[in-house]
């Protein structure tokens, strides 16, 4: 699994022009699953989007995490995260785990968010989407799964 985080003051989903999910302060995660994703690759990558020290305490450092201000997080399914652009022009999406598949994980990764306390809306599986968002800071990470 690959995800791209955004620490965001706010995001949402339109599918058809109709906004189907909001959220204010907390992450936007860009969620792409490939070949070979299990149920594991999601539980550690839900550990680590929680738990990742990326909101500002009293201070003003990055001291602080998604669990600790009791944010929120906007899941967006992202096949492209798996688009390979070495040979050619149009980029591949072989690494891509197909549709079907894809969306258990996909759900399974929401509902892992959702059984640790986190409040999530999320995107619409293989619909097109419009992502607005406000990135803060910015401040964009990258995380994939150990396998």
């Amino acid at each position: 699994m690959r995800l791209v985080v955004q620490r965001v003051t706010r995001g949402s989903v339109s599918v058809d022009g109709e906004v189907i999910a909001t959220i204010e302060v907390g992450v936007c995660v860009f969620l792409g699953i490939g070949t070979g994703d299990e149920e594991k690759d999601a539980d550690y990558l839900v550990d680590k989007v929680a738990h990742l020290r990326i909101f500002s305490d009293e201070a003003g450092k990055m001291n602080r995490s998604l669990t600790d201000i009791d944010a929120e997080a906007l899941i967006v399914s992202e096949f492209t995260l798996y688009g390979d652009c070495h040979q050619g022009r149009r980029p591949s999406f072989s690494r891509a785990l197909p549709p079907a598949a894809a969306e258990k994980l996909y759900d399974y990764f929401i509902h892992k968010m959702r059984s640790i306390g986190v409040n999530v809306k999320a995107g619409r599986f293989r619909s097109t989407m419009h992502v607005n968002l406000i990135n803060d800071g910015p401040v964009t990470l990258i995380l994939d799964s150990p396998s």
